[in-house]
């Protein structure tokens, strides 16, 4: 199976660090960032985990859940929480999902649908594509997806950054530029003619082309 932006997110059941959720019921009305871990006890992953509970405030002030998969059981989840703490000053305080017999990972495409048996006796590097980010609306479905590969850590502040994007856009009939970030002047969407933009922004906009129409990101002055 091959998740596109615009999908739904599968739902599905599972056990996590916090008890046993039904994932669509979990998000609620909130944005959701999952995120996933080919083993337990992984260095890099160990210290994405630890970042991630530093900087949950910074999810929690824009409504958005956060919630791990590991391709191991919940019981070395909590032991690996020792390790993180222990390294990194910070043990996740969100919910880690188990993903034991692979179904979760299978249903989100990391890992072969054919892919057979349970984590028991798997490496990091049978499971390496699982190192998947995917943010999730209120409405269930995908917004944005991020495939990282074992060696690299991934950037949970350029996932911030395209939640403060999404968030916006998904309100304003607007888009934003390269590098853009909280408060700098965005792009009137191309589907907002120029006479339906002179009502919506009385003041104007720049235009260095005609189809580049640069504006305050609305509410921000």
């Amino acid at each position: 199976m091959t998740l596109q932006l615009g999908d739904v997110a599968p739902d599905f059941e599972a056990e996590t660090t916090e008890g046993h959720i039904r994932f669509h019921d979990w998000i609620g009305n909130s944005w959701c960032v999952l995120f996933s871990h080919p083993k337990d006890f992984t260095p890099v992953c160990t210290t994405e985990l630890g970042y991630m509970a530093r900087i949950k405030p910074e999810f929690d002030k824009r409504n958005v859940k956060i919630i791990g998969l590991s391709v191991d059981p919940v019981d070395n989840h909590a032991r690996w929480a020792a390790d993180i703490e222990e390294t990194q000053g910070h043990a996740p305080n969100y919910p880690m999902i188990g993903d034991s017999d692979l179904h979760i990972s299978k249903l989100y495409g990391m890992l072969p649908a054919s892919t057979g048996g349970t984590s028991e006796g798997r490496t990091p590097a049978d499971n390496q594509t699982v190192r998947n980010v995917f943010v999730i609306g209120p409405d269930k479905k995908i917004k944005l997806i991020l495939v990282y590969p074992m060696t690299t850590g991934r950037n949970f502040d350029e996932v911030i950054r395209v939640i403060d994007s999404l968030q916006l856009t998904a309100n304003h009939r607007v888009s934003t530029p390269v590098n853009w970030q909280q408060g700098e002047d965005v792009i009137i969407a191309g589907s907002v003619s120029d006479d339906e933009a002179k009502k919506l922004y009385p003041g104007g906009w720049k235009a260095p082309k005609p189809y580049m129409r640069i504006v305050p990101q609305p509410g921000s002055r």
